[in-house]
């Protein structure tokens, strides 16, 4: 049944007036956590309690492979909310100081559902007091994107699509004890030092996920409390992997991994379990396929409701310059392989970054410990000089991507394949990552945020 009748206008254009011809839209609620992983007790991680997120997957589909584009906020942010590739639209850069306003065919989610009528909000928590982040590398007005940060302020009966942001687990990581408990279960990556800071560092992080649990599930008290919940779609997920070293900002797993959670009651069976391939740019026209209107060409993502069709065999993901760290590197995933390529491999995993110089502990611990000669192989390989010019994972069996594959003669061929895709992918999408900024330059970012570590 159509909920809206739609005109949809060459190269996008914009929508007609709305008529419901469903008295009974559905609302959707983006629950958008920052910087997560998947530790989670619904995937299978031990040591921290998610009471309220394990109850969501319940009674919803929970998304084993859903992949940000990006491994850092502003661009991936800038991609989900369009449902663009962030290098197709000039949105590469972490947080550009030259931003510029979005190719006129391309229009936000929050856009396209405000035109047929949505009520349409961004807020900070459930209580819907503050505006939430939004964080895109595009020129927008705050207001004109959105009605406002409460979804309840809407006229009675009004559809809404409400963003709800969420800090956790972002640093600085909640500040709580740390107990001896935390400690015992705070299970480290390998690609991390067994060491007691380190250790320290994880369980915070641990602890700031329960924090964030506790959030979502004042958002789903809020929704029931209203008497909406059986008419909204919920979808929970982070906006990209985990706040550590190897993670954010990084083409691993570990910085593109996030869980995704859909809850829909009466249209997506609950307890159910999605394997398929799932780019965060998918979520923009999944949404639009669920409202039943139409997905306007230019999108690059996919829907998956009800199902993908045809399921995704490639997943591609880029990482542009975060901060004063300036860097070019592209990356294509399958369910087995990754391939990862490093335009700029002069340029060390560690180079000079402010923010981690700053926020994480592990970085001049393992710099230590690496020139004491104290790190595992595969901990010690993040501080090689120069990078691989090329990276080839068989993530089934080497789920933290330390035994790089790409020389090896019996891979040539996955090699060859991938790096043929990833090629075609950046001509077909007009990848623009070798476009400099220009005002600023990258000397003077890089001055600037400098400015800011000095000081700290």
């Amino acid at each position: 049944m159509k909920y809206f009748l739609t005109l949809l206008l060459p190269l996008l254009g914009s929508f007609g007036p709305v008529q419901a011809a469903d008295p009974k839209p559905p609302n959707i609620v983006w629950i958008i956590a920052d910087d997560l992983s998947p530790e989670l007790s619904c995937y299978g991680y031990e040591g921290v309690k998610t009471p309220n997120i394990d109850r969501l997957a319940k009674e919803g589909a929970k998304f084993t492979r859903a992949f940000a584009s990006a491994p850092v906020c502003s661009a991936s942010r800038s991609a989900f909310i369009t449902g663009m590739y962030q290098t197709s639209i000039a949105c590469q850069h972490h947080r550009t100081e030259d931003p510029k306003p979005l190719p006129p065919e391309v229009k936000t989610l929050p856009e396209l559902l405000r035109a047929v009528g949505y009520h349409v909000t961004n807020s900070q928590d459930a209580a819907g007091k503050k505006w939430g982040k939004a964080d895109y590398n595009f020129v927008f007005d705050e207001k004109q994107m959105f009605d406002g940060p409460d979804w309840r302020a809407r006229p009675p009966g009004q559809p809404f699509f409400a963003q709800v942001q969420i800090k956790e687990p972002h640093r600085d990581f909640v500040n709580a004890p740390v107990t001896e408990e935390r400690h015992r279960k705070a299970v480290l990556p390998p690609v991390y030092a067994d060491h007691p800071l380190a250790h320290r560092d994880w369980a915070a992080y641990l602890q700031s996920i329960e924090v964030l649990d506790a959030k979502v599930g004042e958002v789903l008290e809020a929704l029931e409390k209203e008497g909406v919940a059986e008419n909204t779609v919920v979808i929970f997920f982070g906006d990209h992997g985990r706040p550590h070293l190897r993670d954010k900002q990084w083409l691993y797993d570990g910085g593109l991994l996030v869980p995704l959670i859909v809850r829909w009651p009466g249209k997506i069976p609950a307890g159910s379990v999605r394997d398929e391939l799932v780019n965060l740019i998918d979520l923009a026209p999944t949404c639009l396929a669920m409202a039943d209107l139409p997905i306007p060409p230019v999108m690059q993502g996919e829907s998956f409701y009800p199902e993908q069709s045809p399921k995704r065999e490639f997943l591609f993901a880029a990482r542009d310059r975060c901060g004063d760290a300036d860097d070019r590197v592209r990356c294509v995933r399958t369910t087995q392989f990754k391939y990862i390529r490093n335009f700029q491999p002069e340029k060390p995993y560690t180079q000079q970054s402010s923010y981690k110089e700053i926020q994480y502990p592990m970085l001049p611990l393992m710099r230590q410990l690496h020139a004491e000669h104290k790190l595992t192989p595969d901990q010690d390989a993040f501080f090689a000089a120069p990078k691989p010019p090329e990276e080839l994972y068989d993530v089934t069996q080497d789920p933290w991507e330390t035994h790089n594959l790409a020389a090896l003669p019996g891979h040539a061929a996955t090699l060859q394949d991938l790096r043929g895709k990833l090629d075609q992918w950046m001509k077909d999408t007009g990848d623009m990552g070798g476009t400099p900024e220009t005002h600023p330059t990258l000397a003077e970012i890089i001055a600037e945020t400098s400015k800011t570590y000095d000081k700290a």
